[in-house]
């Protein structure tokens, strides 16, 4: 990874990364197949750089770029969900021809803030990804029936589908409920009948629903996905999340995936640290795993 040629076309060809977004070679967002295998790196840029008991693993950019590079380069990996920094360093380099590309779209609940819920569209706006030629568009919605900030976030969100919609863009929604733990920490509720809330609450975002995907969460209980994905039509793909370091931890996540990727309206995995940052270090065989569950 030659970050110094990076940095020289930044510094002294900026117009590069514009460039070569236009002469990006695009692929439809699904093949014949008809199945979604993403790479996601967006945490950055909300300040989660952690990953398991590695609290600023992601926080090397060369190397991230390095993994993200050999990831897209696997059989069956079909793209990648970044923002604006990392997606612009991936087209300087050659790496997006013929993927799809996901443009993260809020990202200003940073994590561990006290606004973290009031989560601002601080990344890739819809006109932004339209100009681009990227392929959809991603946005997090997380809701604490306690925290005002996720009405913000909510009526936010709805605007961005409008604005996707109106464009022909898909959108990714990942939703969640969520709550504080007593020392301010905000933890996802992955129990059935919350996942099940936030995605009838997901789905009815926004004047059209024709161009929204959902993106989530495998449930505490995985036997409950089924009853749970029966909630919506809309097509969705699991997230991966933080596996841990622990070898069973990563076994059982797998074996999550693999039963939840058999229901109908669930087309694929978009998937990051888990992937990017096995405990092992073997990126390929984490990518090649998490393909062969399709």
């Amino acid at each position: 990874m030659d970050v110094g040629e990076l940095v020289r076309l930044r510094t002294r060809h900026p117009e590069a990364v514009a460039e070569a977004a236009a002469r990006r070679v695009r692929r439809p967002l699904l093949n014949e197949n008809g199945r979604l295998v993403i790479v996601a790196a967006d945490h950055p840029a909300r300040g989660a750089l952690g990953v398991g008991e590695r609290g600023l693993a992601m926080a090397n950019r060369a190397d991230l770029l390095e993994r993200l590079c050999l990831a897209l380069s696997r059989p069956g990996v079909d793209g990648v969900l970044a923002t604006a920094d990392i997606l612009d360093d991936l087209l300087l380099l050659g790496a997006l021809d013929g993927k799809v590309v996901m443009g993260s779209m809020n990202r200003g609940g940073l994590q561990g803030a006290s606004f973290e819920l009031d989560d601002r569209f601080t990344g890739y706006r819809p006109e932004d990804i339209a100009r681009l030629r990227f392929d959809a568009g991603k946005l997090l919605l997380r809701l604490d029936y306690t925290d005002p900030g996720s009405l913000t976030t909510l009526e936010s969100a709805a605007r961005a589908v409008d604005a996707m919609a109106e464009r022909g863009l898909p959108v990714f929604v990942e939703p969640f409920i969520c709550r504080r733990t007593p020392e301010g920490r905000l933890v996802n509720d992955l129990s059935a009948e919350a996942v099940t809330r936030s995605i009838a609450i997901a789905s009815g975002l926004g004047g059209s629903s024709a161009y929204t995907w959902l993106k989530v969460p495998v449930t505490a209980d995985p036997d409950a996905m089924a009853e749970v994905m029966a909630t919506s039509t809309l097509p969705a793909v699991l997230l991966g999340g933080d596996m841990g370091d622990a070898p069973e931890g990563r076994l059982a996540a797998y074996e999550k995936w693999r039963g939840a990727l058999r229901l109908p309206t669930v087309r694929g995995l978009v998937a990051g640290r888990s992937l990017l940052y096995p405990a092992d270090g073997d990126v390929a065989t984490a990518v090649d795993t998490a393909v062969g569950l399709l």
